[in-house]
C-alpha cells in the first residue's frame, strides 16, 4: 500500500495458520496502516507473535507494526517506539513510547517508519544475525529508560504532502473520463474515414 492506496502483491511461502513459530529465529512485523490493523485483528498473529517473544526470540516492529504487540498484550512494561499515531495504544496498553529512530527492549527493536528505515535495516540485520550467533544484541544506547515521550504536536509535514498528492477517486473518475473522451474522439473520427473509403 502507498497510505490507502494499493500498489501491488506478494506471494507467501506460508499463512500464519501454516506457520510454526519454532520453525523461524526472528520475527518482522511490517508496518503500514492497514496490514498491521488486520494483523492485529488475528488470533492466529497475536499466538503467532506471542510464541517469539516466550520464546526470546528478535522482534523488529516498524510504524503500526507495535499495534500487534499491544493486541498480543505483550507491550505492558516494554520500552519501544512505534508511528506517533499510535503512541497513545502503546502507552494505554503498559508500554513507555518513545520518540526516537531506533528503540531496542531485550529482544525488541522498533522503529517510528519510512523515515528511519535505513538504520532500522542495519539495526534489524545486526540484531537477527547476533541472536543467531548467540551473542550479546545491539548497543545497549538503543533502549532508553525514563517515561514515555510526549504527544505529537502535528503529522509529520511528508505524509500530509503526501496524502495531498495521491489521486483520490475524484482524480482517478477525471482521468478516466478523458481517456475515454480522447478514445471516443478517436474512434469518431475513424468512423467517417472508413465510411468515404468503403
Amino acid at each position: 500500500m502507498a497510505l490507502t492506496e494499493p500498489i501491488g502483491t506478494v506471494r507467501v511461502d506460508r499463512t500464519v495458520k501454516e506457520a510454526d513459530a519454532n520453525d523461524y529465529s526472528a520475527l518482522f512485523v511490517p508496518g503500514g496502516f492497514i496490514a498491521p490493523d488486520l494483523l492485529r485483528q488475528s488470533r492466529l498473529a497475536r499466538e503467532f507473535v506471542r510464541a517469539f517473544d516466550v520464546a526470546q526470540k528478535p522482534i523488529a516492529a516498524l510504524c503500526h507494526g507495535p499495534w500487534l504487540l499491544a493486541s498480543a498484550e505483550l507491550v505492558s512494561g516494554r520500552h519501544l517506539t512505534s508511528w506517533p499515531g499510535i503512541r497513545d495504544d502503546i502507552v494505554h496498553a503498559g508500554g513507555t513510547w518513545h520518540d526516537e529512530a531506533l528503540v531496542l527492549d531485550r529482544n525488541w527493536l522498533s522503529s517510528r517508519g519510512p523515515q528511519d528505515l535505513p538504520e532500522f535495516i542495519r539495526a534489524t540485520i545486526q540484531l537477527f544475525a547476533a541472536h543467531a550467533l548467540g551473542a550479546e544484541s545491539l548497543n545497549e544506547a538503543l533502549a532508553p529508560a525514563g517515561e514515555s515521550s510526549p504527544k505529537a504536536e502535528r503529522p509529520y509535514d511528508f505524509v500530509v504532502t503526501a496524502g495531498r498528492l495521491i489521486p483520490g477517486p475524484l482524480w482517478r473518475s477525471l482521468f478516466a473520463a478523458c481517456v475515454g473522451a480522447a478514445l471516443g474522439l478517436l474512434i469518431a473520427r475513424s468512423v467517417p474515414v472508413l465510411a468515404a473509403r468503403g
